[in-house]
């Protein structure tokens, strides 16, 4: 018994180790471009969507040293009997500096027959912690957003670091520059354990990738409007999170319906030298 037990608190002892020794190293996002194709998982609600296909093309390069520049586009036809087929169409581009201190971005998107929706500006950490951000487009303005705020790729970071640290949660504010350029995001992750083997599983990109050497844990990530109090969330994102940042086995959960994301094509650029 007394072998068992200084065994086990030998073995406590050493994941406590390496834990920390992950938690000690750099996260280091990988450039890469993935292509997840979209169908329908789940319906239900007023909107009444009977089929839905889509695709997502992520391009993402850069390093802590130079920045992260991501080119985003998300294609989706929802088909139903009330409303007869919508396609929405997302574009966005972003850069964000590589201590998370600015961030540029665009986005045009349009739902429908209606009209085009443009997005244009970039925000700074000031000298007193403060977030400015200034809007070119849809009107011009000037706004200070939440000073603990952190831009989408810093939010990423976050998140493995919380990851390889055994956290299972993580709340966090987070300015994307999307709807209006004005919203501020509370957000809530939920981070399961390490996923262990199941390497089978992955799709043969990620396999030829070598994304099964690495570790990876399930998240789902909500996203409210700020406020206090139980809230409902605007929608829900769930993924497979690689130490990387790379993400596979998607669900996009609208409320009325959600959506699932399958990976369909990686390629993992060259990483950098950048040391930070």
């Amino acid at each position: 018994m007394k072998t068992t037990i200084a065994g086990g608190f030998a073995l406590f002892a050493a994941s406590l180790a390496a834990g920390a020794a992950a938690a000690a190293t750099p996260v280091k996002l990988a450039p890469h471009r993935a292509v997840y194709d979209l169908t329908l998982l789940s319906s239900s609600g007023s909107r009444g969507v009977d089929s839905a296909k889509g695709r997502i093309a992520f391009d993402f390069t850069g390093d802590a040293c130079e920045g992260y520049a991501l080119s985003f586009r998300q294609v989706t036809v929802l088909q139903s009997g009330e409303i007869g087929e919508r396609v929405s169409d997302l574009r966005t581009t972003s850069f964000e500096d590589g201590s998370g201190s600015s961030y540029k971005f665009k986005s045009e998107s349009r739902f429908g027959t209606g009209a085009t929706k443009q997005i244009d500006g970039e925000a700074d950490r000031r000298s007193d912690g403060t977030v400015g951000v200034r809007l070119a487009k849809p009107k011009r303005d000037r706004l200070s957003v939440a000073s603990d705020v952190l831009f989408p790729t810093a939010h990423m970071r976050k998140l493995i670091e919380a990851a390889r640290a055994g956290e299972t949660l993580l709340t966090a504010r987070v300015y994307d520059g999307s709807d209006d350029g004005r919203k501020v995001f509370d957000t809530l992750a939920v981070i399961g354990r390490r996923i262990e083997g199941k390497t089978d599983l992955l799709e043969q990109v990620a396999r030829k990738s070598d994304l099964d050497k690495l570790a990876r844990w399930p998240v789902k990530i909500s996203y409210f409007t700020p406020g206090e109090g139980e809230r409902t969330p605007l929608y829900v994102m769930s993924f497979e999170l690689f130490d990387n940042g790379i993400s596979r086995d998607l669900t996009l959960d609208y409320g009325d319906f959600t959506l699932k994301g399958e990976m369909k094509q990686l390629d993992v650029l060259p990483a950098s030298s950048c040391k930070r």
